[in-house]
């Protein structure tokens, strides 16, 4: 598609009829005064007054539990960098369709005009009570590190930085996947990662979670191989920094097994895959250009896996694949927080979907005769609908054993069919107000 095209196009699907993706609707019946009068005042006292002796009552009486913030300042926005608060909007509503659209999941997206972090901060602390969890979104490094910490340790609900902990979970997927076609131990796979900001560290600190050592990563920035010897460091990097002998990216992939780029395109050469070892890995995921291209990098030997951030290639890394269905288990077990433990299950979730058979309707969706795990279906398609029923139950039994969840699930049977039922009547709700209102 030309870029011409899309651009036109884009600015079509937001402003036709009523501007924007999202909207909320009520949903308890409103026609009578008496319904009126449950709904406001003054029947709406009752539940304010048990939520006022028990606050977990507030997961009973309101939309909390099934609610999500999308919030984001607007200071790294895609790949169009701080372009403020007000004008990355359009991503914190997209964002919030896929919630629902998705996992069912209803969310408001908030952009705070705030770029200082104790403001920032303040700001998401005060109006928090309103929500079950808070998905941070487009927040520029190093800020973000200790935006996310300071409210995951104010809080007392789910905070997720997307960015960061929603890559890295699908990529701890793809890995755990593209070593097992390889026939790698992961305990001794050697990985690069080239960027070191907010995605790249996070994914580092996953994929040690997962089984990767911590000698066998190397970390590179746009000066190289960050390495112990550098005085240019931030606390941050120091966490990775390396006593291997290497100054280059070019240098690092020699042998190297798995190749991970959040950087920039153009950085990775074909001539750099073919010094790695046998089957490798290669992810890379820079938007909208990868760090080398599709035809480049297949071109570069037969044995490659090779993974991106586009929907135009095979092994798309996309974050959807995680984050709705991450927030859908931590809801609906009442999660205090989205710790290690669950992020390990939804990364392990979602390398086994991508090994059981895959259904006709999502064959029938990317226009394909069939799929099989491989290495050109490393991880599941976006468009899978069993992933709301193999994540989410594996992230809130996850959230249960870790001491994370306040409620308890009971019936894993029944839970997995109410997420199918879910996804199922929000998706008819959606199809018959489009068809409704005549939106095509």
């Amino acid at each position: 598609m030309k870029t011409d095209n899309l651009r036109a196009d884009a600015l079509r699907y937001h402003s036709e009829g009523r501007p924007g993706k999202i909207e909320v609707i009520p949903t308890k019946p409103y026609d009578t005064q008496r319904e009126l009068s449950l709904a406001y005042s003054p029947g709406v006292a009752a539940p304010c007054l048990e939520i006022e002796k028990n606050p977990l009552d507030a997961y009973r009486y309101t939309a909390k539990g099934n609610l999500v913030a999308v919030i984001s300042n607007g200071t790294a926005v895609l790949g169009l960098g701080n372009i403020g608060a007000l004008a990355s909007k359009p991503v914190m509503e997209g964002k919030s369709m896929l919630f629902k659209t998705f996992a069912d999941v209803d969310a408001f997206d908030i952009e705070v005009d705030a770029a200082n972090p104790d403001q920032f901060v303040e700001t998401v602390r005060r109006i928090a009570p309103t929500f079950g969890g808070i998905n941070l979104e487009d927040i520029k490094a190093p800020e973000c590190f200790e935006i996310e910490e300071r409210l995951r340790n104010e809080l007392d609900i789910p905070v997720m930085h997307d960015d960061q902990h929603g890559t890295a979970i699908i990529t701890s997927a793809a890995l755990l996947n593209g070593l097992e076609l390889a026939g790698k131990e992961i305990g001794e796979a050697r990985v690069v990662i080239n960027g070191a900001g907010a995605a790249a560290i996070s994914c580092a600190r996953l994929f040690l979670a997962v089984g990767i050592r911590r000698e066998h990563i190397v970390l590179c920035d746009s000066r190289g191989a960050v390495t112990s010897h550098r005085a240019d460091l931030t606390p941050v990097k120091r966490e990775f920094a390396t006593d291997l002998p290497f100054k280059t990216l070019e240098e690092a992939l020699h042998g190297a097994d798995v190749f991970l780029g959040v950087s920039k395109a153009g950085v990775l050469t074909p001539a750099m895959i073919r010094t790695m070892n046998h089957d490798p890995l290669v992810m890379a995921l820079a938007n909208p250009d990868p760090e080398i291209t599709y035809d480049e990098a297949m071109a570069s030997r037969p044995d490659i896996i090779f993974a991106t951030g586009r929907s135009d290639y095979p092994n798309q890394v996309n974050n959807v694949l995680g984050f709705p269905y991450i927030f859908r288990g931590a809801l609906d077990v009442g999660a205090r927080k989205i710790d290690e433990p669950m992020k390990i299950a939804a990364a392990h979730a979602i390398a086994a979907l991508a090994k059981e058979p895959v259904p006709h309707e999502v064959l029938e969706a990317y226009g394909v005769r069939e799929l099989h795990f491989g290495k050109d279906y490393l991880i599941p398609k976006p468009l899978d609908r069993r992933l709301i029923v193999s994540v989410a139950p594996a992230v809130a039994r996850a959230a249960m054993e870790s001491g994370a969840a306040r409620l308890a699930i009971a019936d894993w049977d029944a839970y997995r069919l109410r997420l199918k039922e879910r996804v199922e009547r929000s998706n008819k709700f959606v199809h018959c107000r489009h068809e409704a209102e005549g939106v095509r």
